[in-house]
């Protein structure tokens, strides 16, 4: 159950971030809904998911999502947080961060070639 929630977790901020059309605030969005998730806080759960328009059903969804964690308590918690820092801190997760970031950067400021 707690590989899970993970995966599930790194579904929705891909779904998340395709549905705004901007790979750039997956990332952010990503962390924010996995943090409300994780700290068991329906409110906050429920505030992050209307920052990008969550449907009821996902919202509901994702409660029972954050149910299971609650059930699992800290033990559970500490382990996912272990794989979030281990995908996040990955030397594939950073280099991909570099080149989004780099290539954006491009977009926006001129630089003359």
């Amino acid at each position: 159950m707690k590989g899970t929630l993970a995966v599930l977790a790194l579904l929705l901020s891909g779904e998340l971030g395709l549905q705004r059309g901007e790979s750039v605030v997956t990332c952010p969005i990503f962390y924010e809904v996995f943090g409300a998730l994780s700290l068991g806080s329906r409110t906050l759960l429920d505030g992050s998911l209307s920052t990008v328009n969550a449907t009821p059903a996902e919202k509901e969804a994702l409660g029972k999502v954050q149910d299971c964690y609650n059930e699992g308590g800290l033990t559970a918690k500490t382990l996912d947080l272990q794989a979030m820092t281990s995908i996040t801190t990955s030397p594939e997760c950073i280099s991909h961060s570099l080149v989004t970031v780099k290539e954006n950067l491009k977009s926006v400021l001129p630089i003359d070639r």
